[in-house]
């Protein structure tokens, strides 16, 4: 979550209670999987991520195929849902869905497939849960809950660090990876350990107010300094390898692609 939700979310609490739903439904042989019948990307899809979506621009042409069957197949997988709109607009549903794939690019077969719900607010919204001001949220009933107008400025502005859509989608994927179905544990473990035994260092860098690559907030716990890396790692990789290249080539193992190589034309899986 950013800056505006609480810190300390993300994993497991309320996750045991789905993973004792998934296990059950796996022994009953329901494991929820979405059903997506890959086919081109609609062309007003296509004239917005053409129009808006940076990362998209920069693919070869045979990446930019499969990207958009990829992000049609996550538009038909899930439910967009409008919060203070009249309806969810094309726009809405490419760009979402773009930042969807741009970050699960590299896992050729990934659906996050216990997501299925997008709930779409215009602006930051209140949560009488928490009584505060958010920006956007992943819930583990399945939702990925964002504000609009944070979303469209993290993709106007792309070399900044920060893109709402990228962060909460890393949420998503970390929960996606422990939660017991289909998609289980994805993510190479020994990749997870060596990236959480290098956020510890930097983590108490930061906390320690010494400078960082890294926005302050990263600090906050494991889960928030994984998402501003996502962040960092799509939006300034150059950068992001300059300060601290092992962080960044575990990175390119974790999520299974170097932007920096992508965009100069090999394939989404670097090594």
């Amino acid at each position: 979550m950013e800056e505006k939700q609480f810190t300390d979310w993300l994993p497991f609490i309320a996750v045991v209670g789905w993973l004792t739903i998934a296990v059950a439904r796996q022994i009953m042989g329901l494991s929820g999987k979405k059903k997506h019948n890959f086919r081109p990307l609609e062309e007003d899809y296509r004239k917005e991520l053409e129009t808006h979506f940076l990362y998209y621009q920069k693919l070869t042409t045979d990446n930019k195929r499969k990207f958009e069957t990829r992000v049609q197949a996550f538009i038909d997988g899930n439910t967009f849902i409008p919060r203070s709109y009249t309806h969810v607009n094309a726009e809405m549903k490419a760009l979402i869905a773009g930042s969807a794939i741009q970050l699960t690019f590299g896992f050729e077969h990934l659906n996050l497939e216990h997501f299925s719900k997008i709930l779409i607010y215009k602006d930051d919204y209140y949560s009488t849960i928490t009584q505060k001001y958010h920006q956007g949220e992943v819930n583990a009933r399945g939702l990925i809950v964002l504000s609009w107008k944070n979303f469209v400025e993290g993709y106007e502005v792309h070399d900044d660090g920060r893109n709402l859509g990228l962060h909460e989608m890393a949420h998503a994927l970390r929960l996606e990876n422990a939660i017991y179905n289909d998609e289980y544990e994805f993510i190479d473990n020994a990749h997870i350990a060596k990236f959480e035994l290098l956020a510890e260092t930097e983590m108490k860098k930061i906390a320690a107010g010494e400078e960082s690559f890294f926005r302050k907030y990263a600090a906050a716990n494991k889960h928030e300094f994984f998402a501003v890396s996502v962040e960092n790692f799509f939006e300034r990789p150059e950068g992001f390898r300059e300060y601290h290249p092992e962080l960044y080539h575990t990175m390119t193992l974790l999520l299974k692609q170097d932007p920096i190589r992508l965009f100069q034309g090999y394939n989404s899986v670097p090594f």
